[in-house]
């Protein structure tokens, strides 16, 4: 390791060409459209390669679901040779080349913006803290890997004569199974925040481990990402919770202490003592959905991943002597509040998620036609779904999670039958006989 005071040298990396028969790349795992793209580019004289994680999933055995390009086509040039294109971006322009449903991403050869020329100051751009906010400098085909965020996304195939070009040392990490930074790690961290979320997300997905030089920052600079707009950490949280590794990102967040940054009052909650069951069994759930090609919704994850927040605002307000129902309400609101700072919450997953809420309290009072009245209720199911994680997590709740499973599959004499079973739950509201006035006398 460096001295104090004394600047930490850059890797150095090498160039390698791998040709056909020393890798496992086949064209037949490429999409049509991919190679049609790639193809095009080279026939009008520009270089062009398939890049990222295509290649990275074929060279692990894998079937990618994206095909991305890298040129040194500028995006107007790219969107001239193809109609059916479009340009997207500001921090740096890229093309996306339609083929009904599939999209491929073209991009220019990034360049690196520390050494860019002063005609470019304007599209280099930091914050206080060191963020990259602009980077819209081009650049050659080295440049471009070396600004790329880990070695093994930045492996490049050459469909003109079917070799894999490794400037970092990719393929090695890729047999080692191991994530490794391209270039300094804290100051890659520093100069956008995310890619820690990124290196936790490849390293759940890949069944990686990070690299030493790669881990090591991490948990220093996990603060950095409350300086992230909250929008873009939303977004990033459900690729982090919707990519079917979810269980395994929780644990690795915890364990580099990103988790805090995320959700501050969940992290608090659970330091006092809060369990994270019901996220780990919402997780585990979710992972299973997304393996049998079913679908997740954000707000139900966001509902668990909050439960423990909520759980201690309310208990806080209970001893405080606030009734129950106001209570929960005011817990909902100063809980959602809360977390809107550090990610954002659209309102159409905050409001779903407020009602899979408010239903667990009103899920236990079923006596006369509370049960059907509950049953209609257009979020009844997720919040059933919600119950039936809080049980598996090991929450008490008085086996209401199969008397609500028996409840749907009865028919209407079963239903009312299992109504009539219930014992009283509060003082019954019956209707007092009226006193007959009486009458004068005549």
């Amino acid at each position: 390791m460096p001295g104090k005071g004394q600047k930490k040298q850059p890797p150095t990396y090498q160039r390698q060409v791998i040709p056909r028969d020393q890798h496992t790349v086949s064209r037949s795992l490429i999409s049509d459209n991919a190679k049609k793209v790639l193809s095009r580019l080279n026939g009008a004289g520009f270089e062009a390669y398939m890049v990222g994680g295509g290649v990275r999933d074929i060279l692990l055995d894998g079937r990618p679901k994206d095909f991305d390009v890298a040129t040194n086509a500028t995006p107007e040039e790219v969107r001239d040779l193809f109609r059916n294109s479009r340009l997207i971006g500001r921090r740096f322009r890229i093309v996306h080349v339609l083929f009904g449903r599939e999209v491929i991403e073209v991009t220019t050869f990034r360049g690196n913006t520390a050494e860019a020329d002063e005609d470019s100051e304007d599209d280099r751009r930091a914050s206080e803290h060191g963020l990259l906010l602009r980077d819209n400098v081009y650049g050659t085909m080295e440049e471009d890997a070396l600004r790329r965020d880990f070695t093994v996304n930045a492996l490049y195939y050459n469909l003109q004569d079917f070799s894999v070009i490794d400037f970092t040392g990719g393929v090695d990490d890729l047999r080692a199974r191991r994530l490794t930074m391209i270039g300094d790690a804290e100051t890659r961290y520093r100069e956008d925040p995310v890619r820690m979320l990124r290196a936790i997300r490849f390293a759940a997905k890949l069944d990686f481990d990070l690299a030493p030089d790669t881990a090591a920052p991490i948990r220093e600079l996990a603060p950095l990402l409350t300086h992230v707009p909250a929008a873009r950490l939303f977004d990033e949280v459900l690729k982090l919770f919707c990519a079917g590794f979810g269980a395994t990102t929780y644990d690795l967040l915890q364990e580099y202490h990103l988790f805090a940054a995320l959700f501050p009052a969940t992290a608090a909650a659970l330091e006092q003592g809060e369990s994270d069951e019901v996220i780990r069994q919402a997780l585990e759930n979710t992972d299973q959905r997304i393996r049998q090609g079913k679908s997740v919704t954000p707000y139900f994850l966001y509902a668990a991943l909050m439960w423990p927040a909520l759980q201690a605002e309310w208990k806080r307000r209970q001893n405080a002597g606030e009734p129950v129902q106001p209570a929960l309400h005011q817990s909902i609101a100063q809980v959602i509040g809360q977390q809107v700072q550090a990610t954002a919450i659209p309102r159409r997953f905050s409001g779903p998620m407020k009602e899979i809420w408010e239903l667990q309290m009103r899920l236990p009072r079923r006596n006369g036609k509370r049960a059907f009245v509950t049953l209609e209720h257009p979020r009844f199911r997720a919040a059933y779904d919600f119950l039936l994680v809080r049980e598996a997590a090991g929450e008490d709740t008085e086996d209401l999670g199969p008397w609500w499973t028996d409840f749907q599959q009865a028919d209407e004499k079963g239903r009312e039958k299992m109504l009539n079973e219930l014992g009283p739950t509060g003082p019954r509201n019956r209707r007092r006989k009226r006193r007959k006035k009486p009458q004068p006398k005549a």
